[in-house]
């Protein structure tokens, strides 16, 4: 018999081993979700419910199984959903495209994000969403970012968006939403970003607006509002970006304005505002942009505007503001833009214009200045059309200047005789007096043009000659320095190369040159982002040499060396204490590159850039332009950078550019003179000068086409056209080139960037710029301007679609050579049988456009006689041909890259 003793025994017995069984198995459940969710491990499937949302979403949006597949975990496959613990987080839209069936029926179907309870994001940018925001989206509580801009978003707002008190970021720009801005708004107290612009939102800017003390931007502009702006927005202290444009705001400018001394950015334009500017505005000392442009303004411009001296835009035109331009312009150092239009101002321009060295375009047209142009003050940079000015063309009539003086009780000063303009070209009298000379005339003609072809034929087989001992040297010689190839033996003063870094001191900057410093992987080197003792930001490119050229890195200091220009990338130190690493220390870009810069996700408010606007865009390119104009016509020998795209256009805190990637930079092969004789010879630079030994040749001509890529990128804002060799990249420029033509200005809005908010004049700056990138991607480098050209239409793009045709010819039959107009796009002219090739569609194009002659003339280009053409269109024989080649040999973008190479 078993005693109760023992009984108790063996249960106490059994209960301890069912408790180790239990505890061993929950031990065993919680190492499975620590591996789950620990650092470097997959994460874990979203909970049944959390998942069953998401396929809710997949079906009721039409997504597609290339972002969305099913049977996998959606926190790690699925494209644009970020997930925390198994918890969905975030969920980005923008870009996706819908399955066939789910395009039939779009609409505002996101039902399954209610029971997404941990959702902090929710981005749908450019992903339509026909409908209204639905009622319930303001139970999503733990929301901070969304985004629905350019969504197709239509209705009234929800009052209950105001119950998302943790939203730091709202953004419903372009789309169709109507009503009033819901005063429940008033209540998102963290909001930094709130962005309702081009919207058809009415009603009034609401006082309650004035307790969202952490916004950082506030863009209201492009909507139906009325009202005035409450003086309550002075507490928006942490305000940078102001933006009201382009409603029916009336009343003054509040003077709490210049209370919001981190303001950037104002624009309150195509309003109707009245009464004057006030004073209080210059306070605004980090003030960059100011566009008042199209109000009801009056009064003059009050001096302590021009303490704002980190102005880069004023914009004052289309109001009444009138009094003489103060002499204190002259303080605006930084200023790039001014437009004073449409106004009336008078009195004499104060000569401290011409000290404003960083001036791109100034606009005084339509005002009564009268008296002298300032000496010094580039034409080039002035639109002076009328105006009361002496000595030039398109003014106020005497009368309408006279009056305008006289009820001022001023007096005017009148104008001075305006030069004659030149006289017409004289011509061989046919009389019978002069046929005796004939002969003699005919003679000489022929005898010269004899000459002239032995010349060019003796120099032909000269430059020949010249090319084969130039091949025999480097067959014989390695060590000659080809494209591509890093010069043996190179030698760099390092003491004039910045200071000397310790490895340790580097490493400590970057922790060790973690993975989260890391910025990129770039071809030359690893670049990581580093903090130096004193706090001062650095950038350490990193070289591996048993990876990447051992000779890259001094290549490159060797060109810093010689070339020391503000549009390079500041070179601080380096260290090369190691055999085998060496590392080259730069200054930090807050705004990296361009690459990056272009299009920036709003979501923190340090952050707050959608999309470059145009300003920036013209500012980097013709930063860029400055860069390698210095390199190709300042550096003796020329410099060739070889790798222009951009990820090499960095950009500083205001995006001023500083070039980068100077590892392929070297100096331009072959002598300047040849090169100028291979150019009247016509030989062509992309035969066997195009590659040695497999590598490019180093050619301004090969910057200027990367350039042209730059340039298509900032235009259409389509990422990786400059720094990509893929096939769609090339076929797209083959489709977009075709579309600009000088000729015709609406064809480029085919290509222009939606996220661009352009007006007509800036439109005009577009359609330069496209123009200036075509003509830097002609097939034939020989025809493609030099970048010193590039860079004056660049910083004179209204002169490149709006040159008077006829000063344009007289300039050309004068001084083809003197008109940089001529020298970037008098290439563009082509012979007859370049001309005939052009296939029969587009030739019936041109002839009923009078750019080609009719059948028996065909291979001459029209005067215009042959159709009509509108009065802004220009024909064949004025500055800006249009590039028929292109026409004529179709040739893809990737065949001219290989041409080049």
């Amino acid at each position: 018999m078993i005693s109760m003793a023992h009984l108790k025994w063996w249960a106490a017995l059994l209960l301890l081993l069912l408790l180790a069984i239990s505890l061993g198995v929950e031990c065993k459940s919680t190492e499975s979700v620590v591996l789950a969710e620990g650092p470097g491990q997959q994460e874990a499937f979203p909970d049944r419910v959390e998942r069953a949302a998401l396929f809710n979403l997949r079906s009721s949006l039409g997504l597609r199984s290339r972002e969305w597949p099913k049977k996998v975990n959606p926190c790690t496959t699925w494209k644009g959903i970020e997930c925390n613990a198994g918890r969905v987080v975030g969920i980005n839209l923008s870009g996706f495209r819908r399955t066939v069936a789910g395009s039939k029926n779009p609409r505002f179907a996101v039902e399954g994000l209610q029971n997404l309870t941990f959702l902090q994001e929710f981005n749908a940018s450019g992903f339509a969403l026909p409908g209204s925001v639905p009622s319930w989206f303001g139970q999503l509580t733990a929301l901070i970012t969304v985004d629905l801009s350019s969504a197709s978003v239509n209705g009234e707002l929800p009052p209950s968006l105001g119950n998302l008190s943790n939203l730091n970021a709202l953004v419903l720009s372009r789309n169709n939403i109507t009503g009033t801005i819901p005063s429940s708004l008033g209540q998102l107290s963290r909001l930094t970003i709130l962005d309702l612009s081009f919207n058809n939102l009415t009603g009034t800017i609401s006082l309650l607006f004035a307790n969202l003390k952490n916004l950082t931007m506030f863009d209201l502009s492009s909507n139906k509002l009325q009202g005035q702006i409450p003086n309550g927005i002075g507490n928006l202290t942490k305000l940078a970006r102001l933006k009201l444009a382009s409603n029916n705001i009336s009343g003054d400018i509040p003077n709490q304005l210049g209370d919001l001394s981190l303001l950037d950015d104002l624009d309150l334009s195509s309003n109707a505002l009245s009464a004057s500017i006030p004073k209080e505005l210059g306070k605004l000392k980090n003030l960059t942009n100011l566009v008042l442009s199209n109000n009801n303004l009056q009064g003059p411009i009050p001096e302590e505007i021009f303490n704002c001296t980190a102005l880069q835009i004023i914009r004052l035109d289309q109001n009444n503001l009138t009094n003489p331009l103060p002499s204190s312009i002259k303080k605006l150092v930084n200023i790039r833009n001014v437009s004073l239009s449409h106004n009336q101002f008078y009195g004499t321009l104060p000569p401290g214009l011409t000290g404003l060295r960083q001036l791109v375009a100034i606009d005084f047209s339509n005002n009564f200045f009268e008296n002298k142009i300032p000496n010094g003050l580039s034409l080039a940079v002035l639109l002076d059309e009328q105006n009361c000015l002496q000595g030039v063309e398109k003014q106020r009539p005497f009368k309408e200047c006279e009056s305008f003086y006289s009820a001022r009780k001023l007096s005017f000063s009148g104008f001075a005789e305006i030069s004659p303009s030149l006289p017409p070209q004289t011509t061989v009298e046919s009389s019978g007096g002069n046929n005796k000379h004939l002969g003699a005339i005919l003679g000489g003609v022929f005898g010269g043009l004899g000459f002239v072809l032995l010349v060019i034929v003796v120099v032909y087989l000269y430059l020949k000659y010249e090319r084969k001992v130039d091949h025999r040297e480097r067959d014989v010689n390695p060590s000659v320095r080809r494209a591509g190839q890093q010069t043996v033996g190179i030698t760099v003063n390092l003491s004039q190369l910045g200071e000397s870094f310790g490895y340790e001191q580097l490493s400590r900057a970057t922790e060790d040159f973690s993975a989260s410093h890391l910025l990129k992987n770039g071809h030359s080197g690893d670049l990581y982002q580093g903090l130096l003792e004193g706090g001062v930001p650095i950038v350490v490119k990193r070289i591996a040499l048993n990876t990447f050229k051992k000779d890259g890195y001094l290549s490159e200091l060797d060109i810093l060396g010689r070339a020391s220009h503000t549009r390079l990338v500041p070179l601080l130190g380096h260290c090369l204490e190691r055999d085998d690493e060496k590392l080259l220390v730069y200054k930090y870009m807050p705004n990296r590159d361009l690459s990056y810069a272009l299009y920036k996700k709003a979501s923190s408010p340090e952050d707050t850039l959608q999309s470059l606007d145009w300003i920036t865009r013209l500012k980097i390119a013709i930063g860029a332009a400055e860069g390698l104009s210095f390199l190709h016509h300042e550096c003796a020998p020329p410099l060739v950078h070889r790798d222009v795209q951009a990820s090499s256009i960095l950009l500083d805190d205001k995006f001023e550019v500083r070039l980068g990637s100077l590892t392929e930079a070297c100096p331009q092969e072959g002598e300047a003179p040849q090169s100028v004789l291979a150019r009247i010879l016509r030989i062509s630079q992309t035969s066997d000068q195009g590659m040695t030994a497999g590598t490019p040749i180093a050619t301004c001509a090969y910057d200027v086409y990367c350039f042209g890529k730059v340039l298509m990128e900032l235009v259409s804002g389509k990422l990786g056209i400059s720094g990509s060799n893929d096939p769609s990249a090339g076929a797209w420029l083959d489709w977009a080139l075709p579309l600009i033509s000088i000729y015709e200005k609406e064809s480029v809005t085919k290509i222009v960037d939606p996220s661009l908010i352009v007006d007509e004049d800036l439109l005009e700056e577009v359609w330069a710029m496209a123009i200036v990138a075509k003509s830097c991607l002609n097939p034939k480098p020989s025809k493609r301007p030099l970048m010193r050209y590039i860079l004056k239409a660049l910083e004179n793009p209204l002169k490149v679609v709006r040159e008077d045709n006829a000063n344009a010819s007289a300039r050309l039959r004068t001084s083809s050579r003197g008109s940089w107009n001529a020298a970037l796009f008098g290439s563009w002219r082509h012979s007859s049988s370049e001309i005939v090739a052009i296939p029969g569609p587009l030739r019936e194009e041109y002839t009923q456009k009078g750019l080609l002659k009719q059948a028996g003339t065909a291979g001459s280009q029209g005067s215009g006689q042959g159709g009509d053409v509108s009065s802004h269109k220009r024909l064949s024989n004025e500055i800006f041909p249009e590039p028929m080649e292109e026409a004529v040999v179709p040739a893809s973008s990737t065949d001219i890259e290989k041409q080049d190479d």
